[in-house]
């Protein structure tokens, strides 16, 4: 009786984590699936379209995640196949720098026109 509630206790155990691991999965594919441009559809993540090439797509992540790759190996796979656009959040590098330099400069230079105006009202 005590080896079945053994044996019992480690079948339960396996499926357990089993089952953690498979959600965890999940996790991880929905979270990079959100983070990809369908390059099909306007303005969609892979995540909320159901074309052709989001779904390939979700399956070449779900792939490389049960070969064992992190989210950044899967990015950049992604980025070497489609380029640097396929990404809704790029990193920061030469090529986007005008992308991540552009809202600050657009800000400060607003700022300063709004200032001149309120200070040109004043005298």
């Amino acid at each position: 009786m005590k080896k079945f509630f053994f044996y019992f206790f480690l079948l339960f155990l396996f499926n357990f984590s089993l089952a953690h691991s498979i959600e965890n999965k999940n996790i991880l594919k929905n979270k990079i699936s959100k983070n990809i441009r369908c390059l099909i559809c306007q303005g969609q993540s892979i995540y909320d379209s159901q074309s052709d090439f989001a779904v390939s797509i979700k399956l070449v992540i779900d792939k490389k995640i049960n070969e064992g790759f992190n989210e950044d190996e899967i990015y950049n796979y992604l980025k070497d196949q489609y380029g640097q656009w396929i990404l809704y959040d790029p990193g920061f590098n030469e090529k986007t720098l005008v992308l991540w330099i552009l809202p600050i400069l657009l800000f400060l230079v607003g700022g300063a026109i709004i200032l001149k105006k309120i200070v040109i009202k004043k005298l």
